[in-house]
């Protein structure tokens, strides 16, 4: 005689079973960190993943690796860690990112489930027992713009994406979004808007759209008034000047806000890549 699925049994419980049943998932304090390293290889042989060690992270994400095969010297760094990788199928050297976890995720996907999208490596969703975890490096508007109407349609799925996780359980949502949502956000607001991928009016409200949506921007619900990037130019001497954006972010789900107690930037004083990784710390 076949057993019943799961799903039956649990629906014959009577509604006073039910009433008295209470998630006994145990919750902890993770450490998450997200940084564009803007080419893994290059990242690594200036030494950016010797800064891993002291972060003791339980979640790192990469993006923009730019690479078909995870360096040794990472994958020495990160011993232990459950690792998935993935490339852009179209062009090498590009896009690609990757996730470092300690833990087993208990499911794994790889992209949006959009073609349009998915063969450049952009999005990495992992499931542990109490939220989902997505790590995107979202797709850059382009020089003139010439990606904006295509930028707008990965943020409406993205959006769809992240509410139907929400629904099954609270979601984290880490990387280089690629917008300044707020003119906060980056050291020339006037200047750049409506004229540089990033801070458009519609990169904007799409964040907004999505935070409408039941999310919060974690670095700037506990530092409100704080201007802190994540993100300078290679041109100009941006970095020592501070002239940057802040391109890199945590979201979570509204519900689940109040349980994080760490969103910032983390120095990279070797400045490894042109982004500098983004930290968040949450009991969950």
């Amino acid at each position: 005689q076949k057993l019943a699925p799961i799903f039956e049994t649990r629906a014959k419980k009577s509604k006073a079973e039910s009433d008295q049943e209470v998630d006994t998932t145990p919750t902890k304090e993770r450490t998450l960190v997200a940084w564009n390293v803007a080419g893994v290889r290059a990242w690594v042989k200036k030494g950016g993943h010797s800064l891993l060690p002291s972060l003791s992270a339980d979640i790192v994400f990469l993006g923009e690796t730019k690479c078909e095969e995870i360096p040794p010297e990472l994958t020495a760094t990160l011993k232990g860690y459950h690792a998935t990788l993935l490339p852009s199928t179209g062009k090498k050297g590009y896009a690609g990112v990757a996730l470092f976890s300690k833990e087993k995720p208990l499911s794994v996907w790889k992209g949006i489930g959009v073609e349009e999208f998915d063969g450049a490596g952009r999005l990495i969703i992992a499931e542990y027992p109490t939220f989902y975890f997505l790590g995107a490096y979202v797709p850059n508007s382009g020089r003139g713009l010439v990606n904006l109407e295509s930028r707008g349609r990965w943020e409406k799925q993205m959006r769809e994406k992240l509410a139907e996780l929400d629904g099954k359980k609270p979601v984290i949502y880490g990387g280089d979004l690629n917008v300044a949502h707020e003119e906060i956000d980056l050291a020339n607001p006037k200047s750049n808007a409506n004229k540089t991928a990033g801070f458009t009016d519609q990169e904007r409200e799409d964040m907004t759209a999505m935070l409408e949506a039941g999310f919060v921007d974690t670095f700037r619900s506990l530092h409100e008034e704080k201007v802190a990037y994540s993100f300078w130019s290679y041109m100009g001497g941006a970095r020592e000047k501070n002239v940057g954006w802040r391109l890199d972010y945590f979201l979570t789900s509204k519900r689940i806000a109040e349980a994080v107690s760490v969103s910032e930037m983390v120095e990279d004083e070797k400045k490894t890549s042109d982004h500098c990784p983004v930290m968040l710390r949450i009991t969950i």
